[in-house]
């Protein structure tokens, strides 16, 4: 889940519409592989075909799932227990895909979305499903994600109950909306689901109350004062995106404007508006992105009035939020994945412990006061850097940070005579480098933490350890409630 920077921040819809999500092909086709290994061929489903289907369980993108003469398909919408009517809207080798035509029993945990563009947006997928069975299906997806890529005896496995929020609306700090204009009014929102219209949104159910206000201000901005907007097929125009992150903990606000140029008409007007109508505004920023691309930030960053950064505290530790600096999305949840990483750790105190994939040092400072030492790596050099500063700004004084890979760091300090008692590992969604596992395997440290944001690369990556590693426990955590994202904390031991 952690990524150096823009890791997160470089998709486009900033929701959860990752390439791993979206495609198909790649997310769910080892369903039709463990449930159904050999299909009926003689039975071929048909572009547009009607036909009834009962819906066994949800897929990791939270669509339902079923089975119509032993072929699956997967329906957008539908839920574990329905009976639905559908309508067969694309085929694939594997699996086809369906629309709901008809809902004839509908399943006792639907409910009625609480976005008015819930349908549309595409950036939740689970709203129409009551929160509690939410958590539910999801240690699902895991345990799928465990029968598609292992293989381990799952009914021997402990996975705990879903971790989640008493009130999971307004969690997330920083909202990336798209700008756009129609009709000579200007639009601020996310790209249709599979598509290139733009929703506006003007309140988002999961977004903090403060990202909602701040966008709704500065788009009002623009409008007024006529700022040129970036037209997306005619490569056109100036202002692209408006991102707004604030310290839900402290209270301070960024605004960040990406544009296609760095000049900026009527830039000291803007400002001024700004900061009268969002008095709580410490930053804001200019980032210059002008290439024809999916990533939000370009690599020019200015600051045009305040500070380069927000602050922000999860628990004990306060950070520095530049506008490109990765930092989760929901800061608490983050102390609750935090805590159960630290719990699957079991450090005593003397433990020499690395923290791999280590961003801006979050995981290893968090755990640093129950460690005898400390070590982190990144492959980043500006999260190295604000890893060490936010080791001495805390005082941790046995925590080192390193620019590299671990699988050439671990056996140049195994080389050196250091040898780590437990790594913590926070991957990316494309899950650990191959060449890193097989030097854990190599150096066989005692504890090995996973903390995953994708249940089939967490899979595939335990299935890699299994020869040596034992799975003790799987804890998953809801980090962004309404989506089919979940993440999880592992606690691996050597066999």
């Amino acid at each position: 889940m952690k990524k150096s920077f823009e890791k997160k921040d470089q998709v486009k819809k900033d929701f959860t519409k990752s390439k791993d999500n979206v495609k198909k092909p790649q997310a769910n086709k080892g369903i039709v592989k463990k449930n159904h290994a050999k299909q009926d061929d003689s039975v071929k489903i048909q572009l547009k075909q009607t036909f009834p289907l009962t819906i066994k369980r949800l897929g990791i993108n939270g669509e339902g799932v079923g089975y119509f003469k032993r072929q699956v398909v997967f329906v957008p919408g539908a839920l574990p227990g329905e009976e639905v009517v559908v309508e067969v809207t694309k085929v694939h080798p594997k699996f086809s895909e369906a629309r709901i035509k008809k809902i004839r029993k509908p399943s006792e945990h639907r409910i009625k979305p609480l976005c008015p563009v819930y349908d549309q947006c595409g950036g939740c997928q689970l709203q129409h499903l009551q929160y509690a069975q939410q958590l539910k299906e999801k240690r699902d997806i895991v345990i799928q994600a465990l029968e598609r890529h292992t293989k381990l005896k799952i009914e021997q496995l402990e996975i705990r109950p879903t971790i989640g929020m008493e009130n999971p609306w307004g969690y997330r700090n920083k909202s990336q909306f798209q700008v756009g204009e129609k009709d000579g009014k200007v639009l601020a929102g996310l790209y249709g689901l599979n598509s290139h219209n733009l929703i506006n949104i003007e309140q988002c159910a999961v977004q903090h109350p403060a990202t909602s206000k701040a966008t709704e201000v500065v788009k009002g901005i623009l409008q007024e004062l006529k700022i040129p907007i970036y037209n997306e097929k005619k490569r056109q125009g100036l202002v692209r995106t408006i991102v707004a992150r604030t310290g839900v903990q402290t209270g301070e606000l960024q605004i960040v404007l990406i544009t296609t140029k760095k000049e900026l008409p009527k830039k000291d007007t803007i400002i001024q508006e700004i900061k009268k109508r969002l008095p709580e505004v410490n930053s804001i920023v200019q980032n210059v992105n002008g290439e024809r691309t999916s990533v939000i930030f370009g690599k020019e960053t200015a600051t045009l009035e305040g500070n380069d950064f927000i602050q922000e505290t999860l628990g004990d530790l306060q950070f520095e939020l530049s506008a490109r600096t990765f930092f989760q999305l929901n800061p608490e949840q983050t102390v609750k994945l935090y805590n159960e990483a630290k719990v699957a750790a079991k450090l005593t105190g003397r433990e020499k412990l690395v923290d791999a994939y280590c961003g801006v040092g979050t995981i290893g400072l968090w755990m640093a006061g129950q460690a005898g030492e400390v070590r982190g790596m990144d492959v980043i050099p500006e999260s190295i850097e604000d890893a060490k500063k936010n080791a001495e700004k805390h005082g941790v004084k046995h925590a080192k940070f390193a620019v590299g890979k671990a699988e050439e760091l671990l056996p140049k300090w195994l080389k050196e005579g250091w040898r780590p008692d437990v790594i913590v590992v926070d991957p990316p969604r494309t899950g650990c480098d191959q060449e890193f596992l097989k030097t854990v395997l190599k150096i066989k440290p005692k504890t090995f933490v996973y903390v995953s944001c994708n249940p089939s690369t967490l899979a595939k990556d335990i299935e890699t350890l299994g020869h040596q590693y034992k799975v003790e426990y799987i804890q998953p955590v809801d980090m962004f409630p309404h989506t089919s994202q979940i993440e999880s904390v592992t606690r691996l031991v050597l066999k």
